[in-house]
């Protein structure tokens, strides 16, 4: 009967692990997607903004944070300051 009472706990432990994982998943998705709409973004699946990175000349799809910069921002590169320059006046090239 123990091993049984240990195989439902990590059953219903895994179970909910897994629903926890869900959630933070489809909050991020969530976030990125609306972040990506409110900077006229075209998005992924994922809800992450489709760009083409200025500094690595590459297609990247990105999270967007609170203001609405990339994740890969390095504020001390002149070419990810133009990035978020470029999505401030909606001249960002994307995909």
């Amino acid at each position: 009967m123990a091993d049984d009472d240990d195989r439902l706990g990590r059953f219903i432990s895994g179970s909910l692990r897994s629903v926890g994982n869900q959630l933070s998943e489809a909050k991020r998705a969530f976030s990125d997607g609306k972040r990506a709409a409110m900077a006229g973004l075209p998005r992924d699946e994922d809800g992450r903004a489709r760009i083409v990175c200025r500094r690595h000349a590459d297609r990247r799809a990105v999270s967007l944070d609170e203001r609405a910069r990339p994740e890969c921002f390095d504020p001390d590169h002149p070419d990810c300051q133009g990035c978020v320059e470029d999505i401030d006046e909606g001249t960002i090239e994307t995909w």
